[in-house]
């Protein structure tokens, strides 16, 4: 048993400092020591074998009976091969893989007691937004507040709230993709003692490293890119810090809300193929955001990889690509929004987001419905906005179909 760790720590140390497509097929992913299979088993087990009692735990556990596994909500094979090698695919040091994407921004929550406060983006995730301010502010005591965060906005909030003890950044944010500064956030917050957190679902980390720019933590939704064929609800945190991945293990195991090992499996194989699709993703984003941009019936794109882009600056300095994600604004409101949709072929008309399939939809009735009017109206999450998650079919038929759509849309206005 110890040979068989020795070995698997010699492989994933090999291919650490390797780059991001090597790392992501290897790291974590050794042969399996029993039959030599090349694919990471799926462990089953519930329970694994002790060989003396007591030592259940840490060090101990791992010299008492050699791989460190007592129970699988605390840890399983499958799951930790997948934890490995997305710590590694984000530039962290530990991953914790939760239930989904909402347990994990749950148990971040966790580390939080009553009476404390938390700043957020205002155009957070509709799921995000309305934890926050339906079951943890009246259930936890903590409360939020959300701004459009800039360095200097959130050095002005801070201000009004100087105790903070977390910063929840979304970069690009869902829906209407305003991208942050992470360095600049993460040197207001961390000069205030508070955590910075980011989602950084829509980039993924292909294209973008929050914790190498400061964050103490990135969250993802891995059903979404990381995965990337809707058939998994997952999510992951990463982190640096020793302390800080302490804390979040204690939470993951006593709260419970782990991905199963077929689940972290699927997951894994997904994480192999990030790099090549997000490439895709992003190459057929442009043509179509392009597309959009020269019909008469869209008022106005929002695309990071376009020029056009009001923080495309900040994009080039963090990203790599534009990703895989556009928002648009129909002319005509819903009722056009809602023939374009309806019309589509190729795009699917679905939420959930950064599948191979091109995916559709009107946030401000289906994703985002619960967050408030009045904030869907301050934050530009009009009835005419389209989300857009284009995936990787031939370009040139994404295209069509958009035309297509926007052509049937037309017709509402004459009607």
């Amino acid at each position: 048993m110890a040979a068989a760790a020795s070995a698997g720590s010699s492989h994933g140390a090999h291919f650490a400092a390797k780059g991001f497509g090597t790392r992501v097929i290897h790291v974590g992913q050794a042969p399996d020591p029993v039959s030599g299979a090349v694919t990471t088993p799926i462990s089953l087990s519930t329970t694994f074998v002790q060989t003396t009692p007591g030592l259940a735990t840490g060090a101990d556990q791992a010299l008492s009976y050699g791989k460190g596994y007592e129970y699988s909500r605390t840890n399983n094979p499958t799951r930790a091969a997948f934890e490995t090698a997305l710590a590694a695919a984000e530039g962290g040091k530990h991953a914790l893989a939760f239930g989904s994407g909402m347990a994990a921004t749950t148990s971040l929550i966790h580390l939080l007691k009553s009476g404390d406060h938390v700043i957020s983006i205002d155009d957070v995730y509709g799921g995000t937004q309305r934890y926050f301010r339906r079951t943890a502010a009246p259930t936890y005591g903590i409360s939020f507040s959300f701004i459009d965060m800039t360095p200097e906005m959130l050095e002005a909030e801070f201000a009004k709230h100087p105790g903070t003890k977390m910063v929840w950044a979304e970069t690009p944010t869902n829906p209407t993709l305003k991208v942050c500064d992470i360095e600049g956030i993460a040197a207001v917050a961390h000069k205030h003692g508070a955590l910075l957190v980011v989602d950084n679902t829509f980039m993924s980390p292909w294209n973008q490293q929050p914790l190498s720019l400061g964050a103490d933590i990135s969250m993802n939704s891995v059903t979404k890119f990381i995965n990337g064929h809707s058939d998994v609800v997952m999510g992951v945190v990463t982190v640096k810090c020793d302390e800080l991945n302490e804390k979040l293990r204690f939470i993951q195991n006593g709260v419970g809300a782990v991905p199963g090992p077929h689940d972290s499996y699927l997951a894994l194989r997904g994480l192999k193929t990030l790099h090549v699709r997000m490439q895709r993703h992003a190459e057929n984003a442009l043509v179509v955001a392009k597309a959009l941009e020269a019909s008469d019936m869209v008022e106005k794109v929002v695309y990071p990889g376009l020029d056009s882009h009001p923080q495309r600056a900040l994009v080039l300095k963090q990203c790599k690509t534009g990703g895989g994600m556009i928002t648009f604004y129909i002319k005509g409101g819903l009722p056009t929004a809602r023939r374009f949709l309806e019309s589509l072929k190729v795009f699917t008309l679905a939420e959930s987001l950064g599948a191979v399939e091109s995916l559709a939809e009107s946030p401000a009735i289906m994703t985002h419905a619960s967050v408030p009017a009045e904030q869907r109206a301050a934050i530009g999450l009009t009835d005419g906005l389209v989300r857009l998650s284009v995936g990787i079919e031939d370009e040139a038929d994404l295209v069509e179909d958009i035309e297509s759509a926007l052509a049937a849309a037309r017709a509402v206005l004459s009607e």
